[in-house]
């Protein structure tokens, strides 16, 4: 297949809004308002929770039948750091959800094509948007060809830690903004998390309530419906007991070990990102026997969008596809990450919810931090890639040397971001026609203010 069929944009008769409404079913319903809110603000926040529109639209894509498991949201935006079970600091992708078998060319095109929707966002110029798309594709065509001269062992083992990014920079501008991150990792701990989230009560930590943000599911701010079957359950506590038994045969015994030197203490409800706004999302209080916390953010999993639109095997556990793929494709995961089932058959996955956890802030970053980066996410991407597959050296054979895939990326980059524009228009008249309800964080917050 020649490459530059890849600048073809796919199948785009459909209805983005309608999409929408589709994966907004099964959601919390007081919190889709929410979610449609956050997407409001920009066409960016609009394609990080659309990553449905656009497996929609990929599925009428060519592609080259190397089939893998691919991330299914690989934007600009689920990059980051994080820190390993051994706490060296990694840069990974960080967001998989929607993990699934599918094509390597998917996740490549969400990616490049985040670049110039976040560049425009960014006010960045079509001149720099297109750099950005380059230095992606031509690191992940580089790095790819690089796996592909590796053994397994050695791909399986690599990592690209914050420390190995600083020795290999040279330029003293990116080298200020990645020790920086660094301090910014090591102030981002459970501990320091404490007194933001909880206060002590009768000798026991209670999570604050925020809401729409963090709220208790059975408390006087709930926003669930009276009738929501978590509210109706007989026995939620035993519920909950259960569903962390199920957890905890999930993670590795020694984990399991270390979990039973923790107490509950409370768990809360806690809406996260713009995707997941609405996905039923917890996060649960432990501490140790010298007052030490620990915060698990148990997360619910749904049916992938990849495997919506892609035909392949279907996931028996939505929360086990999400864990099994995360630890494929990352170099090193989370020490607690494990799935569990919830009441009424809804699927879960667990994790820390903040481990010296670092998001890009693109906001601030000038063209040339811009480039960097760009480059790192084409590295990862190939890395995570090559690690989950085997596949390397076919896809480096397909990529060759040349810059022929790059410019089909830059040519389908811009492309798609202008149907992320048009896409983005058409939400926006739904919200105002009434179509689709939309609410602002602050404007659902002063519904609980005294």
């Amino acid at each position: 297949m020649p490459r530059g069929a890849h600048e073809a944009l796919g199948n785009l008769d459909r209805d983005p809004v309608k999409l929408l409404e589709i994966s907004s079913e099964g959601r919390v319903p007081r919190l889709v308002p929410l979610r449609y809110g956050r997407m409001l603000e920009s066409p960016f926040a609009f394609y990080r929770g659309t990553a449905i529109i656009q497996a929609h639209d990929l599925a009428g894509t060519p592609d080259t039948g190397l089939t893998m498991q691919v991330c299914g949201d690989a934007h600009v935006a689920n990059f980051g750091g994080y820190a390993t079970p051994e706490r060296a600091l990694l840069f990974d992708l960080n967001d998989f959800d929607e993990t699934s078998p599918g094509p390597w060319e998917w996740d490549l095109k969400r990616l490049c094509a985040s670049f110039v929707v976040a560049a425009r966002h960014l006010r960045h110029p079509a001149d720099t948007a297109d750099d950005l798309v380059r230095q992606a594709a031509r690191s992940y065509r580089d790095r790819m060809q690089a796996y592909a001269g590796m053994g397994m062992l050695d791909t399986w083992y690599d990592r690209i830690t914050f420390e190995r990014l600083l020795d290999e920079e040279t330029s003293p501008n990116v080298q200020k903004r990645i020790r920086r991150g660094i301090e910014r990792a090591a102030d981002r701990t459970h501990e320091t998390l404490l007194p933001k989230l909880a206060e002590r009560v009768e000798g026991r930590w209670r999570i604050l309530d925020a809401p729409p943000a963090v709220f208790h599911v059975r408390g006087k701010q709930t926003l669930f419906d009276p009738g929501d079957d978590w509210l109706t359950a007989a026995d939620p506590e035993q519920t909950l007991e259960q569903s962390f038994k199920d957890y905890l045969s999930t993670v590795a015994p020694d984990r399991r070990r270390l979990l039973g030197h923790f107490t509950r203490h409370d768990q809360a409800f806690k809406v996260v990102g713009v995707g997941s706004v609405g996905t039923r999302c917890m996060i649960l209080l432990m501490v140790d026997q010298h007052d030490k916390p620990l915060f698990l953010q148990v997360k619910e999993a749904r049916r992938s969008v990849v495997a919506r639109f892609f035909k392949g095997p279907q996931a028996a556990h939505e929360g086990r596809r999400v864990v099994e793929g995360q630890r494929l494709m990352q170099a090193a995961s989370d020490l607690f990450l494990g799935w569990t089932k919830g009441p009424f058959g809804r699927h879960f996955y667990m994790r820390q919810l903040r481990d010296m956890k670092l998001s890009p802030q693109l906001e601030l970053m000038d063209a040339e931090v811009f480039g960097r980066y760009a480059a790192l996410c084409g590295w990862v991407l190939a890395r995570a890639h090559a690690k989950g597959s085997g596949l390397a050296a076919e896809v480096s054979g397909y990529l060759g040397r040349s810059d022929r895939m790059t410019d089909a990326m830059v040519g389908y980059a811009n492309g798609y971001a202008d149907q992320v524009e048009r896409d983005y228009g058409q939400f926006v008249a739904a919200c105002r026609s009434g179509r689709l309800e939309a609410r602002t964080d602050a404007d659902m917050a002063g519904e609980f203010r005294v």
